[in-house]
């Protein structure tokens, strides 16, 4: 049975500690955190500020799993390899996007960490069950794991994109969990609602106008925590409720629509033009909404509608698994062809005017 009193602590706790961590940051970060302050190639904003805000998002994290022990003391959720996994792996994750935030880490040396942080999560038991085959799906998570960490990375140049988009999903996931996890294994809430929490609390500061980025720090473990909620509550739903594994793989792709739109536009637009898509630019699909004439806030609000859409499509797919209806699924991956399609010709229609 759900405890709903312990849930809406974790929430409140998640949000007081991203609210008073980033408020602390914010006054000790005249230097602390500001990187490239003449550098607005890569960052829309043409101001500097802090890139702190992944901080409150790893305390509350830290918040949650320790709070956890001390409601729980006879749990011991360090006793479970698929938390280990997590807790190792964020924390991995956390600090190489902190070092990139203060050092401007080679790509290399990311790559070769984010790879790192998804073969702990396939090592510790957290894999997309999608072939049945233990290396195809082995491969495919770690994939999973890089893909999501670049692309939440790609998604963080504008105020509140990615905290929102992130919102969004993990909420997907939290119904998900609601709806379908083992009641003995509640934790798994905890640390979701305690980290939306943090996400709450940090757009406090980051919707425009913004007073800190989330930083290389918040992208990169934000990054690998949805990367394993989505595997365990959304690609690995199909083996849970025994259904068809592609089921999972529309969900999946419907609850992160932002994202994907996004960073699929991304791509073809650099490939098509001879240019890396790792390398960062002023051309995503954000950027050419505010070439189209709308504003920084305006184009937030556009993408949250999105990610609300995402959402309660996302929702409703599950409710369809559970019912067994599976043949409608198929019918929600108009929403993600839509809106990348209205992204990705608002992309070629409007261009920069710099």
């Amino acid at each position: 049975m759900i405890n709903y009193i312990n849930l809406f602590i974790f929430i409140t706790g998640g949000i007081i500690i991203s609210l008073i961590c980033n408020k602390l940051l914010l006054r000790f970060s005249q230097s602390l955190g500001i990187r490239n302050k003449n550098d607005v190639t890569i960052r829309w904003s043409n101001q500097s500020k802090p890139s702190l805000g992944g901080i409150g998002l790893f305390l509350g994290f830290l918040f949650a799993t320790f709070l956890y022990l001390m409601l729980e003391p006879d749990i011991n959720i360090f006793g479970n390899i698929e938390f280990i996994g997590l807790f190792f792996s964020a924390s991995l994750a956390f600090s190489m996007g902190l070092a990139d935030d203060a050092y401007d880490t080679k790509p290399i040396f990311k790559l070769f960490i984010q790879i790192s942080c998804g073969l702990f999560l396939v090592l510790s038991g957290t894999t997309i069950d999608l072939f049945h085959h233990l290396v195809i799906d082995s491969f495919i998570t770690i994939i999973w794991v890089i893909i999501l960490m670049n692309s939440l990375n790609m998604l963080d140049n504008m105020d509140g994109i990615t905290a929102t988009t992130v919102l969004f999903a993990l909420l997907s996931c939290l119904v998900s969990a609601m709806l379908v996890g083992d009641s003995s294994q509640m934790y798994w809430m905890y640390i979701m609602v305690a980290v939306i929490g943090s996400i709450l609390g940090f757009l406090r500061y980051n919707i425009n106008p913004s007073k800190m980025f989330m930083g290389d720090a918040g992208s990169q473990f934000i990054g690998l925590f949805v990367a394993f909620f989505t595997i365990k509550f959304l690609w690995n739903l199909g083996s849970i409720t025994q259904t068809h594994s592609w089921v999972s793989l529309i969900l999946a792709l419907t609850a992160l629509t932002p994202a994907a739109a996004d960073t699929l536009t991304v791509v073809i637009n650099r490939l098509k033009a001879g240019k890396s898509p790792m390398v960062g630019g002023k051309d995503h699909t954000t950027h050419h909404l505010v070439y189209a004439g709308f504003k920084d806030r305006q184009v937030w609000m556009i993408f949250s509608v999105i990610g609300l859409g995402s959402f309660l499509l996302s929702v409703g797919i599950i409710y369809l698994v559970l019912i067994r209806f599976l043949d409608a699924t198929i019918l929600f991956l108009l929403y993600f062809v839509i809106v990348f399609g209205i992204l990705y010709r608002n992309t070629l229609k409007y261009k920069s005017s710099s």
